[in-house]
C-alpha cells in the first residue's frame, strides 16, 4: 500500500516533470527552422506539450474520480501527441531531437498511462 506521503511526493514529482516537459518543448520550438511546415508542426507540438502538464495539474485538482480520470486521459492523449510530433520532426529531418528529451516524453507517457489504467 502506498502511503499518503508517497502519493503526495509522486504527484509533486509528476507536476515538476510535466512542467519541465513544457519548458523543454518551448526551447525545442525555438530551434525550429523558420518555414511554413515547421510553423504548423511546431504549434501543434508546443500546444500538446504544454497541455500535458496543464491537464495533469487539473486532474490533481479533480473534484471526483471521474473528473480525475477524464483529465488524466487528456494528459495521456497529449503526451502521445507530443511523441508523434517529435517523431515527425525527426523522420522528416526538420529537427534533430535530443535523445534524453524523447526518452523523457516516453517515460511521462508510460507513467501517465499506468496511472490512468490503475484509476479504472
Amino acid at each position: 500500500m502506498v502511503s499518503k506521503l508517497e502519493k503526495v511526493a509522486f504527484v509533486e514529482m509528476m507536476k515538476s516533470r510535466t512542467k519541465q516537459l513544457g519548458l523543454n518543448a518551448i526551447r525545442t520550438f525555438k530551434r525550429l527552422p523558420k518555414n511554413e511546415e515547421s510553423k504548423i508542426i511546431g504549434r501543434q507540438f508546443l500546444r500538446s506539450a504544454l497541455f500535458v502538464g496543464a491537464n495533469y495539474r487539473a486532474a490533481c485538482r479533480g473534484r471526483s474520480r471521474a473528473e480525475f480520470f477524464s483529465k488524466l486521459s487528456i494528459s495521456v492523449e497529449e503526451a502521445d501527441e507530443v511523441l508523434f510530433w517529435v517523431e515527425i520532426m525527426e523522420e522528416s529531418k526538420i529537427l534533430n531531437i535530443d535523445a534524453s528529451f524523447k526518452k523523457e516524453i516516453e517515460e511521462i507517457l508510460a507513467i501517465l498511462s499506468k496511472a490512468r489504467k490503475n484509476t479504472k
